[in-house]
């Protein structure tokens, strides 16, 4: 059941896609001499996991955006830890392990 509302929503919401069972996410099927564009996707490859129908042009590019921005937003994320920590930075500094409290790498 639906909430009722009036007027557009505030932000838009993210649906759950799918690859497309007929072209398995390539957007393109093998024709007899040459590839054409998926018309069960619409050629991009995704569809809704609910229906399995094809989005709308207009829904599927918002979609992919906020994907997009999402895997942009992991991918910095992901970026600033290495720069934060990793094995170098525990090789180098002084773990105050080793004999007299010097740096003890296990090597």
């Amino acid at each position: 059941m639906m909430k009722k509302s009036s007027g557009p929503a505030f932000r838009a919401a993210q649906i759950d896609l799918a690859k497309c069972l007929a072209c398995h996410g390539r957007a393109v099927i093998s024709g007899v001499f040459h590839e054409l564009a998926c018309v069960q996707c619409n050629a991009s490859g995704w569809v809704a996991v609910e229906t399995g129908d094809p989005l709308p042009l207009e829904v599927l590019v918002t979609q992919l955006s906020i994907r997009l921005q999402a895997a942009d937003h992991q991918i910095e994320q992901l970026k600033r830890s290495a720069l934060l920590g990793g094995p170098a930075t525990q090789y180098d500094e002084n773990n105050r392990r080793g004999p007299g409290a010097t740096n003890f790498t296990g090597d």
